[in-house]
C-alpha cells in the first residue's frame, strides 16, 4: 500500500529559524537541547515539535511554509519580533524568511513548489519511496504569507507572486493595512478591497484564518477566486473569536475551499487559559471531533485537512497530549478509524483534499 503521506497547510518554519534561532536541519531532540538553553525564555523554549528530519520522519511531504511579520495599526508602539515600524521593514524581514526557504533548496532540503505539475510530481516522489528513501527526501513547500503586511502596497501583489508567493492571507491578530483580525472586530479597510481585486487577478489564493467576522463575510463578498483556511477550528465545539461558526464554514465549504485543522491546544479545548492550563485537560483526539464536525457540514470529507500550525509561536506545553512531535500526527489514522472514518476519507483528509485543491488552483 503507497505510503500515507501528510500535507500540512501552515507551518512557521522561517519564523522558527530565523527569529528563535533554530538549527532546523537537527534531529528534534539535540535541537529542544539547544533551544533550552536561551536567554529569552519565552514558552516553547525546549518544546519544539519540528525539525526536517522530524517532519521526513511523520511523512510530511509537503506543507505552506509561511514568511511573517506585521504593522500593527490603530496603535504606536510596536510589540514583540514580529511587529515592526513600517511596511519596508515587514518586506525586508518576510524576504529573508523567503531566502532561508532558498537556501534550504539549494542544498536539497526542500523542494519549493509552484505549479501544480511540481506538487503532483513530488507526492509521486514520496508516496513511491520506501522508508529508508523518504528519510532523505526534501520536503515541498508551498510558500504562503501570514497576513499581507509585507506587500507593501495592493499592486506588489503580482511582484510577490513572481516571487513564488501562492498563498496569503489579509491580517494576524488585531489590525493591519488590509483587514481586521483576531482579537479586534471590524470591516476590510480600502487597502484591503483593493488588495482582494490584485490576488485574484494574478491568481493566488486567499486564506481567510485569522480574519475578524466583519472582514470574513465582506472578503467572501468582494473576492471570487480560491479560498482556503490554512489552520482553523470549529466554534460550535469551541467558543471564541478564533474559531469559525459553522456558518464561515459553510460558505468555505460552498466555495469548494478545505479547511486545515489545528493542533494548538488553544484551539481544541474550551476555556484554555495560555501560560495556565496544562495540557492534560485535551488529547490529540480531539481533532477527531472538529473533522467529524465539518465533515457533517459538508455532508462529505472534501473539506477538512491538516493545518497543524505547530510550533506557532507556542510548544509541547501547548499541544494536546498525545503530540510531543509532529511526527505524531501519524497516530491520527487509527483515532479517526476507531470514529468511523473509512480508509478513503482518512486519506482524503491526511493529503487528497489538499493535492485536489492545489492541483486546481496552482499555475498549471
Amino acid at each position: 500500500m503507497p505510503r500515507r503521506i501528510i500535507i500540512d497547510s501552515h507551518l512557521d518554519l522561517a519564523w522558527n529559524a530565523i527569529t528563535w534561532k533554530r538549527d532546523l536541519q537537527l534531529p528534534l531532540a539535540e535541537m529542544n537541547e539547544i533551544d533550552a538553553q536561551s536567554e529569552d525564555k519565552r514558552l516553547g523554549r525546549g518544546n519544539a515539535t519540528i525539525t526536517l528530519p522530524e517532519l521526513r520522519k511523520g511523512a510530511i511531504g509537503v506543507c505552506l511554509g509561511t514568511m511573517m511579520g506585521r504593522v500593527p495599526y490603530g496603535e504606536r508602539q510596536v510589540h514583540g519580533d514580529l511587529d515592526f515600524p513600517t511596511h519596508e521593514c515587514v518586506y525586508a524581514f518576510a524576504s529573508g524568511q523567503l531566502g532561508y526557504y532558498h537556501a534550504l533548496a539549494a542544498i536539497g532540503d526542500v523542494r519549493l513548489i509552484e505549479t501544480a505539475t511540481q506538487l503532483n510530481d513530488h507526492i509521486d516522489l514520496w508516496r513511491n519511496a520506501s522508508d529508508e528513501e523518504a528519510s532523505i527526501l526534501p520536503i515541498g513547500i508551498i510558500v504562503a504569507m501570514e497576513g499581507s503586511d509585507a506587500i507593501m502596497t495592493p499592486d506588489q501583489v503580482e511582484h510577490w507572486f513572481g516571487r513564488g508567493l501562492r498563498c496569503t492571507s489579509l491580517v494576524h491578530y488585531g489590525r493591519s493595512k488590509y483587514a481586521v483580525g483576531t482579537g479586534e472586530d471590524g470591516p476590510l479597510t480600502e487597502d484591503g478591497r483593493e488588495i482582494l481585486k490584485e490576488i485574484e487577478r494574478v491568481g493566488m489564493i486567499l486564506d481567510v484564518t485569522h480574519l475578524s467576522d466583519p472582514s470574513f463575510f465582506e472578503a467572501m463578498e468582494l473576492y471570487h477566486g480560491p479560498v482556503l483556511a490554512s489552520h482553523q477550528n470549529c466554534r460550535a465545539l469551541v467558543p471564541g473569536q478564533r474559531q469559525f461558526s459553522d456558518e464561515h464554514l459553510s460558505i468555505i465549504i460552498e466555495r469548494k475551499g478545505v479547511i486545515g485543522l489545528a493542533m494548538d491546544a488553544w484551539m481544541l479545548s474550551p476555556g484554555w487559559v495560555r501560560g495556565e492550563t496544562d495540557r492534560s485537560v485535551v488529547h490529540l483526539s480531539a481533532v477527531v471531533d472538529h473533522a467529524r464536525h465539518i465533515c457533517d457540514l459538508a455532508g462529505n470529507c472534501d473539506h477538512v485537512a491538516i493545518g497543524s500550525d505547530l510550533d506557532g509561536g507556542f510548544g509541547t506545553e501547548q499541544t494536546p497530549t498525545g503530540l510531543d512531535s509532529i511526527a505524531d500526527l501519524q497516530t491520527l489514522p487509527a483515532m479517526f478509524a476507531a470514529k468511523g472514518f473509512s480508509e478513503d476519507d482518512i486519506d482524503k483528509i491526511f493529503f487528497g483534499n489538499w493535492q485536489r485543491f492545489f492541483t486546481e488552483h496552482l499555475p498549471s
